[in-house]
């Protein structure tokens, strides 16, 4: 079982009909914290009684801003407010969180354009609180040991990287805001962000963005970071899953090579959301700092003209 910290604190949660929110509930409570209040304009959220039977539950956002700013009043104000709402709505639910007092651990994209990050950092400093995010790939214990092995090289050489990743989505993706570039940020930031900010993370800074196909499907291209040049392919269309993945009746494939060879992406998944919390918790968070260099590289991607 998890070692839980020692202090209890109070969540708040934006977002809890969502796909990505009982990852969330479930890192609360495995930190061994509370979720006192929820807001979703659905509700379709019992989930939330596996968790946290107790919280209270809003489906407008006025009210659930009210209660916030009752606890407060009353000197029990939530500390921290998880946001997993859609990309578009990130930016003011993480202003609601600094202005009601609480810090704000949100869902990726942090925001969908890079201007907004300065904002963002002007009102941490104003109200005395903190943004974070999640970035799980690079808690994973190879991306890790990975990240080592490239630091503590004598001489490091530049190297060939293949990322390709493909997560089938049906046609209800293009009438939800995930198909509305203006609200998720298009494929490059909806399901690439992740990817791109490992890849930066491990590699250096973007050096040139190139894109060589752009749909609402499918978006391909090529990036040359300090130490790597990497070819992408990113896509939720059926149709380029491998056949075998196809025969096994599986919806996504990914797939990032280092000259050739795999490198690891599976191992402890399923508790990442847990250990981000954790290390927030403990101060170690990932913060704006730590997004801004690939939210500005996929703005880049989603603006540069099309290559060949």
């Amino acid at each position: 079982m998890r070692k839980k910290l020692n202090l209890s604190k109070s969540f708040a949660l934006i977002g809890a009909a969502g796909y990505i929110a009982p990852k969330h509930m479930k890192a609360i409570k495995e930190s061994g914290n509370v979720m006192a209040a929820a807001m979703d304009p659905c509700d379709s959220v019992g989930i939330i009684d596996s968790f946290f039977p107790e919280a209270r539950f809003f489906t407008e956002i006025e009210r659930f801003d009210r209660h916030l700013e009752k606890l407060r009043r009353q000197e029990n104000a939530v500390e921290y407010m998880s946001i997993c709402s859609p990309n578009y709505l990130h930016d003011a639910h993480i202003r609601l969180a600094l202005r009601t007092g609480a810090h704000a651990i949100c869902e990726k994209p942090l925001v969908i354009n890079p201007w907004n990050l300065d904002a963002l950092e002007q009102l941490q400093e104003e109200y005395q609180t903190n943004v974070y995010t999640i970035l799980q790939l690079r808690l994973l214990p190879s991306i890790v040991k990975l990240r080592k092995a490239l630091q503590g090289g004598v001489e490091r050489q530049r190297e060939q990287i293949q990322l390709r990743y493909v997560t089938r989505r049906g046609r209800w993706y293009h009438e939800s805001w995930k198909g509305i570039e203006a609200k998720s940020g298009g494929l490059a930031l909806n399901i690439g962000i992740h990817f791109f900010d490992l890849l930066i993370w491990l590699y250096g800074a973007p050096q040139e963005v190139v894109v060589t196909k752009r749909t609402p499907e499918c978006i391909t291209g090529r990036l040359v970071l300090e130490w790597a040049d990497v070819d992408w392919f990113l896509s939720i269309d059926a149709k380029d899953l491998p056949e075998k993945t196809l025969k096994e009746g599986g919806y996504a494939y990914r797939s990032l090579t280092r000259n050739g060879e795999e490198i690891e992406l599976s191992g402890g998944v399923t508790e990442l959301h847990t250990s981000s919390y954790e290390r927030i918790l403990s101060g170690s968070g990932f913060s704006i700092r730590d997004v801004r260099a690939s939210v500005e590289m996929v703005h880049k991607i989603r603006h540069v003209a099309i290559s060949k």
